[in-house]
């Protein structure tokens, strides 16, 4: 029986997101891309594990305390010492959420390859990780491709989400490196903005054709408002996006990974799987923060009962 069923690897932020117009007051959460994977995924039901580093600082502690109380295990994270935790800000303007971002040099920066748990990665059902879980250095990017290949020799099922971050790397590389690694993964989970910079292709159909040639099972391409596209050898369907009043879009896209691997697990049907994970994301958005506004299994069974 395996330990887990979701191991996510990335690096977590210490998050402060704009109060009001005059910039001074900021409300204190927590970001991170696959750290949100796991906490949103733990919130509906899956057992869920994270692996990366912390700074011994008052924000890599608050993240273990964070992780204990959102049921999510991280008996594997590293504390390094003298080293920082990175953080961003979140700025609101009419064009919506701004980001901020000081994370050069995190402790979750400099995992290498040497540090990864190879047994906990043998012993999930999946390995999660990102882009942006690469593009925060080259050792990371290194451990990236370690945790990958391990993972694919036990039989872990690899769920990777592009997440282009072109602040962190240049164009050139990031399609190199995100379009290496989704050949090595079993379920992609790009974004329609991102994938088009990736790909070069404009249609969400020949975007999601071009990831199942590079040997993806599953695709499910995030489409904004307008829902999911989820494809599989011989299968394609456009899954609706649920309507919401939204207030911050912040973590959504997370929530939607974290939603979709808890129902794919569960079912085995990836179509059922991203509209779960629409709910889901949906419900994220109606909240300020990332990890806050997320829902729990009862809040998306309901709202979905909703029609």
């Amino acid at each position: 029986m395996a330990a887990f069923d979701i191991l996510a690897f990335g690096e977590p932020l210490m998050e402060f997101a704009q109060l009001d117009d005059t910039r001074r007051h900021y409300l204190p959460g927590f970001g991170g891309d696959t750290s949100n994977v796991a906490i949103a995924a733990a919130r509906l039901g899956a057992k869920t594990a994270v692996f990366t580093a912390v700074g011994d600082d008052s924000f890599g502690r608050d993240f273990l305390k964070l992780w204990d109380e959102e049921g999510v295990d991280r008996s594997s994270v590293i504390t390094m010492p003298g080293e920082r935790t990175g953080i961003y800000f979140i700025s609101y303007g009419p064009n919506g959420h701004e980001f901020s971002y000081y994370r050069a040099g995190s402790a979750a920066s400099l995992v290498t390859p040497s540090l990864l748990p190879l047994d906990l990665i043998g012993s999930s059902r999946v390995l999660h990780l990102s882009g942006i879980s690469q593009a925060i250095s080259v050792s990371a990017c290194d451990a990236c491709f370690a945790a990958v290949r391990h993972a694919r020799e036990k039989g872990v099922v690899v769920s990777y989400d592009t997440n282009l971050r072109l602040r962190l790397w240049p164009l050139d590389r990031a399609r190199a490196v995100i379009n290496a690694t989704a050949q090595l993964a079993d379920i992609v989970l790009p974004g329609l903005d991102d994938a088009r910079q990736l790909t070069g292709l404009d249609r969400p159909e020949d975007i999601c054709d071009f990831y199942l040639k590079g040997g993806a099972r599953v695709v499910a391409l995030t489409l904004g408002k307008d829902g999911t596209m989820v494809a599989v050898p011989g299968e394609r369907r456009l899954i609706p996006g649920r309507p919401v009043k939204a207030v911050d879009a912040t973590g959504a896209g997370d929530t939607f990974d974290g939603g979709f691997l808890v129902e794919w697990l569960r079912s085995g049907d990836p179509f059922a799987a991203a509209a779960y994970g629409n709910a889901a994301a949906a419900l994220s958005t109606l909240g300020h923060g990332a990890v806050a506004p997320m829902p729990r299994a009862a809040d998306v069974a309901t709202f979905m009962a909703q029609g």
